[in-house]
């Protein structure tokens, strides 16, 4: 918070490198950072072999809808390469557009939904199962863009999820991955390809939450297949100590947004952006000015280290392991969803009778986390998820401790017990 308060002090809007040379190269800095902290791979870099690099966002959903918008130009530019005429290749382009399609499983957050709708595309879920872990599959995502194909549309985009809101779930990476390399070699497109009409498929990861936790050795085997991607994100100010808001994008080739998202006005030219050697950040981003949000980061990075953060997220995954162990001491009461995971435990109630239909032991579970909220000790987030209403629980804010833990499970146990009672 003192970061941010420092950088209200600073009026200027950072477009571009020459408003604020200070505030373009921290943030560069910084992202290379946390790049090289969460093991991401080298392509993510600002110096890494591939020319791409990080850029701070607000949120989230205005990662992914940026994302999203660079994903649609370039593929329209691939699809349509072959067109020299430039008016035939503009409507073209604009046909093309009609067909489009954005993809991400059910459980996937509704941003790439909501990016879809700005982007004046379409959206379509893919299935996840149980079995599955609630995590989407290249076989599952294989079937949905054949029946679309067989429709005539054509998948340009997908967001993948390490960390579903529901249940933290982390999608099938590697499998995603070679179903794509199948069906159009990633980042390979021949000029014969190309002349046929294809695009490449371009895969965003939505790391928002539980992203954070690849600051842990632990977590880091998770990151090697993001390489063959396009895009990452984290919010660091959801499990990382920054304060809202502060999203952090990652993209392989800062290319594909500069190409979509670039603007050329008399007043923004000068000798440092012409010289292609500094960074403006304007052309990453959907809005044109911008804060000094890498000052806050660089704060919390200074005043933690990499050890204190990792001594951060463990702490709330102990927590949380601590708590899912609570819950199976009393197997006559709770089940366990999923979880845990990320800090994240997933539970329903369990009902009196074996044979009780899956609409009874939602509304028991309902019951017992209504009574919760209404009772006022704690507050819990719900969701459905397969069909099953079933509760969440998540310790990781700074200043929960093991007998705040303990006090929620008690007061859970309390309101199962005054719910089953009136089975």
């Amino acid at each position: 918070m003192l970061g941010e308060m420092y950088s209200t002090a600073f009026t200027g809007a950072a477009f571009n490198w020459i408003c604020s040379p200070v505030v373009t190269e921290l943030e560069t800095i910084v992202l290379d950072w946390l790049a090289r902290a969460f093991a991401l791979p080298s392509c993510y870099l600002s110096t890494g072999p591939t020319h791409g690099g990080g850029v701070i966002h607000g949120t989230a959903s205005e990662a992914i809808a940026t994302v999203m918008v660079a994903a649609r130009d370039k593929y329209l530019r691939e699809a349509t390469a072959h067109i020299t005429d430039e008016e035939e290749r503009e409507d073209a382009i604009a046909l093309r557009r009609t067909k489009l399609v954005a993809l991400g499983s059910v459980a996937t957050h509704s941003a790439t939904k909501k990016a879809a709708q700005i982007a004046g595309v379409r959206f379509r879920a893919v299935p996840v199962h149980a079995e599955d872990g609630y995590r989407m599959t290249g076989a599952e995502l294989g079937k949905t863009i054949d029946g679309l194909h067989a429709k005539g549309l054509e998948v340009f985009y997908i967001t993948t999820t390490l960390g579903t809101t529901d249940t933290c779930a982390i999608d099938d990476m590697d499998s995603i991955a070679d179903l794509l390399d199948e069906i159009a070699p990633a980042a390979t497109l021949t000029p014969e390809q190309k002349r046929d009409g294809q695009g490449e498929i371009w895969v965003h990861v939505d790391a928002a939450y539980a992203g954070s936790a690849l600051v842990c050795p632990e977590y880091q085997h998770l990151t090697p297949v993001f390489a063959r991607f396009h895009s990452y994100n984290v919010n660091v100010h959801k499990w990382l100590l920054v304060n809202f808001d502060c999203s952090l994008l990652y993209v392989r080739d800062r290319n594909w947004l500069i190409d979509a998202l670039s603007v050329n006005l008399a007043i923004l030219k000068n000798a440092h952006t012409d010289s292609g050697l500094v960074t403006d950040y304007r052309d990453w981003q959907i809005p044109f000015g911008r804060r000094f949000r890498s000052l806050k980061v660089w704060f919390v990075i200074r005043t933690y280290g990499i050890n204190g953060l990792r001594a951060h997220i463990r702490k709330h995954i102990k927590l949380a392991e601590d708590f899912a162990g609570m819950l199976q001491t009393r197997p006559d009461l709770f089940e366990i969803v999923t979880g845990p995971r990320y800090a994240l435990t997933v539970f329903k109630l369990k009902h009196k009778s074996q044979t009780a239909m899956i609409q009874e032991v939602n509304a028991l579970t309902k019951k017992s986390y209504d009574d919760v909220v209404a009772e006022g000790k704690i507050f819990l987030s719900s969701t459905v998820v397969g069909g099953v209403f079933a509760i969440r629980h998540n310790p990781a804010t700074p200043f929960v401790e093991a007998h705040h833990v303990k006090k929620h499970f008690e007061v859970l146990v309390a309101a199962a017990e005054r719910a089953l009672a009136e089975v």
